[in-house]
């Protein structure tokens, strides 16, 4: 069976690895162009592609997957099977008709619940209690195609969408394993999603970071984890835009929406919310360096009654 592996980030590089690792034929790696990175916008390869190198396998980085000449380089390639991890372009027809098999994509979700980009962070900003991976036969739609396997995973309350993306990226790689054993059994599974249960997970946008105080300590305490680490939840405070990085939710106290309550020595700042109350334990004002809560109120000082979200 020729494969060809479609995916960017780091989330894909297990999925690359399983793959290689049980000597499936990948006879080639699509993955987005080098970008510039960091505070020195160093021009970084994608983890998909660093890890493919290592192997020897060819790399392709078209601008666009619908270009003609990389249709038609993909075409004399011949694959079977096309699999797609979190590669951040949309397959255009003509590509999904390529391989004998089909393309199936492994999708950081239970569909149909968080189709989408982002469906890791969404699934913690809203506050579920469990999501999953899905292996899905593409179809044009944006994540619409039929089921082929799923995996359950409890979210544990403390996790990131760094840390539920670490787990997932395992988990999804797999079950692609699994998936591509059944395919080579010839037991290819279809099973059409139910659309009216379907949500959806937008792309995030720093304005997704914004607290909003008027919420409940929880609700602000899922978005911390949720835009962690990009966007990041941000606020403001004396007029300048604060991250708040680290936190805690406590839903037996409470205090105005914004209002600090009490500096608690050596661990941070309780500030009041819509319900219950937030102790942040670790912050960032523009311009300037993570640091715990507390350090920080020592040399910027806060009283009782100072308002976070002016």
């Amino acid at each position: 069976m020729k494969i060809v592996f479609m995916g960017t980030p780091s989330f894909a590089v297990p999925s690359l690895k399983v793959l290689i690792e049980n000597n499936y034929d990948v006879i080639a790696v699509v993955t987005q162009k080098d970008k510039p990175k960091g505070r020195k916008q160093l021009i970084t390869p994608p983890e998909v592609k660093v890890e493919a190198l290592k192997y020897g396998i060819p790399v392709f980085q078209p601008e666009k997957v619908r270009q003609e000449d990389f249709i038609r380089e993909l075409e004399e390639l011949r694959p079977d099977l096309i699999v797609v991890v979190a590669f951040g372009q949309i397959l255009p027809v003509r590509v999904l008709k390529i391989p004998s098999i089909g393309c199936i994509n492994v999708h950081a979700s239970l569909l149909p619940k968080y189709r989408g980009a982002a469906p890791i962070q969404w699934a913690i900003i809203n506050g579920e209690e469990e999501t999953g991976v899905t292996t899905m036969w593409m179809d044009e739609g944006m994540d619409t195609g039929d089921i082929f396997m799923q995996e359950r995973i409890k979210i544990k309350e403390y996790w990131t969408s760094e840390d539920l993306a670490l787990e997932l990226s395992k988990i999804g790689a797999e079950l692609l394993l699994k998936s591509i054993k059944e395919i080579e059994k010839g037991n290819i599974l279809k099973i059409p999603q139910n659309n009216a249960e379907a949500t959806y997970a937008p792309i995030l946008k720093k304005e997704h970071g914004l607290i909003s105080w008027g919420k409940s300590a929880k609700e602000i305490y899922n978005l911390i984890r949720g835009t962690y680490p990009w966007p990041g939840a941000y606020t403001y405070l004396k007029g300048q835009e604060v991250k708040i990085w680290k936190a805690r939710y406590m839903e037996d106290l409470s205090g105005g929406p914004g209002k600090i309550i009490k500096i608690v020595k050596n661990e941070g700042i309780l500030v009041g919310t819509g319900n219950g109350a937030l102790l942040i334990t670790e912050i960032q004002t523009s311009g300037g360096k993570r640091m715990k809560a507390f350090d920080y109120v020592l040399g910027h000082p806060l009283s009782e009654g100072d308002e976070f979200g002016k």
